[in-house]
């Protein structure tokens, strides 16, 4: 499993939404520059994350972007899967239900359950907040997960 660029920006955006110091919208041209990010490639993303309800967009000439809910509340996970789709390693777990004619033979199933069961459980696990705690405890050198 390889996570696009799409994906990783979509994170990136949502962290400096995050961090953003005052209760100001923020551009998407701003963020853009801060992330080093083509901002025409930046709105086709925050696109996706306003129309599944992440960020509110807010019109005129002070507008911009801003979470709707606290950071703690977003899952790296729930973000991914916004804009990846499925995690799962392999074809035959993207479905509720395995679908593949060899799962009963298949030796490396319970491999691919294993990675899939262990990705969801560190995406799933960690929000926002902790990304943005993170990062301040690594630079305080008290780095610790």
């Amino acid at each position: 499993m390889k996570i696009s660029t799409k994906g990783r920006y979509a994170l990136r955006l949502m962290l400096d939404l995050a961090m953003s110091e005052s209760d100001e919208p923020v551009r998407v041209r701003e963020i853009a520059g801060r992330q080093e990010i083509s901002d025409k490639y930046l709105e086709q993303i925050i696109s996706i994350l306003s129309k599944a309800g992440y960020v509110k967009s807010i019109r005129g000439p002070q507008g911009g972007y801003r979470l709707m809910r606290p950071a703690h509340s977003y899952t790296v996970g729930s973000i991914l899967r916004l804009t990846e789709g499925n995690l799962s390693p392999v074809a035959c777990l993207e479905d509720e239900t395995n679908l593949c004619t060899r799962k009963e033979e298949c030796m490396t199933l319970p491999l691919w359950k294993k990675i899939e069961e262990a990705v969801r459980d560190v995406v799933d696990h960690v929000t926002l907040q902790d990304l943005i705690d993170w990062h301040y405890h690594k630079q305080s050198d008290n780095y610790v997960i």
